[in-house]
């Protein structure tokens, strides 16, 4: 069947891809992009014939080499669900003659969903998703391309400040910005710049620039928040994602004082991943060390990452032992 024809060709190609990767050289700002036929795999398992949501979970898993599980994570779906999904866009695309390309929204959204996977745990499949994505800006005048190219650079610029050397999560707050890359940060701004002059924003350029506000602060307190929450409020208008709600709460918490982050946090499902640490570190800033420290442990519990539920348990064992200490002390 042409989909088993397909996917031999496609798992060569992963196998190609995996020895192409450089561990040791991290994206140069500017530098060219190697040409390989990876970007156009990505666009043939974007196949028309599929829906937009099943071309994304079917090219993670073929060629982004995503684990079901991880596709399920990332859509916020139980990992049946996407195993049944995928399951149909195979079912789909056999018989199907794979010369049509799909187009380059649906490739945006999975580049964007392997960078993530990447930034979050394996740093070569980070690296991978900002070369094609290098090349793709470079073949296509688009401005949500240049919009989360942008995005990548600026994010990948904190790589090194954002684990401890015993391999702990370092928040953003408190990260040492004299580790960013200050290089892959103007190159960042300048493609964001020159996407956003075109004035026809998108949901990458609008991450790109609340990335950007981060990158030009030189503390947490001296981000203008502000203005985080309008990009913000422009990212929910774009696209209604319960994620970018939650962000909000955070970026309103920080602007507005903790009261009105939690108030921004009200209407949204408590399920939501991550939902539970946003509200213990809103209800820990607004003075309320016992319940903060029962929510970052039941946070820590509901954790997907390893890296992120050791963070949440400190943060849990952190306030205990001060709470243990003032108690001491009376």
């Amino acid at each position: 069947m042409a989909w088993r024809k397909f996917l031999d060709a496609v798992r060569a190609e992963t196998a190609r891809r995996g020895r192409e990767v450089r561990v040791e050289s991290e994206p140069l700002p500017g530098a060219g992009p190697e040409v390989d036929d990876t970007l156009q795999l990505y666009f043939l398992c974007a196949h028309p014939s599929l829906t937009p949501a099943s071309a994304v979970a079917l090219t993670l898993r073929a060629v982004g080499g995503l684990t079901t599980r991880q596709i399920a994570r990332a859509y916020l779906v139980p990992e049946a669900t996407m195993a049944q999904r995928i399951s149909r866009a195979k079912r789909t695309v056999s018989g199907v003659r794979f010369d049509s390309p799909g187009d380059v929204t649906t490739v945006l959204r999975v580049l964007y969903l392997v960078f993530n996977e990447g930034y979050s745990g394996d740093l070569d499949l980070a690296a991978e998703a900002v070369r094609l994505t290098r090349q793709l800006a470079a073949r296509t005048d688009h401005e949500e391309v240049a919009g989360l190219l942008a995005l990548m650079l600026l994010h990948h610029a904190r790589r090194p400040a954002r684990t401890a050397p015993d391999g702990s999560l370092v928040p953003l707050a408190q990260q040492d910005r004299g580790r960013w890359d200050t290089q892959l940060i103007a190159e960042g701004v300048e493609v964001l710049q020159a996407a956003l002059a075109r004035d026809r924003l998108g949901e990458f350029q609008a991450q790109a620039a609340i990335a950007a506000l981060h990158a030009d602060a030189r503390s947490a307190a001296e981000t203008d928040w502000v203005q985080v929450v309008e990009w913000y409020d422009e990212l929910v208008r774009l696209t209604g994602s319960p994620v970018a709600r939650l962000n909000r709460a955070v970026a309103v918490g920080e602007a507005d004082g903790p009261r009105a982050g939690l108030a921004a946090l009200a209407g949204l499902d408590p399920a939501l991943p991550r939902h539970t640490a946003v509200r213990a570190y809103l209800v820990e800033r607004d003075g309320d060390p016992v319940t903060a420290a029962r929510l970052y442990a039941d946070a820590a519990r509901a954790a997907a990452d390893l890296r992120e539920r050791d963070h949440l348990t400190r943060q849990a064992a952190r306030l205990n032992a001060e709470l243990r200490g003032r108690a001491a002390e009376a």
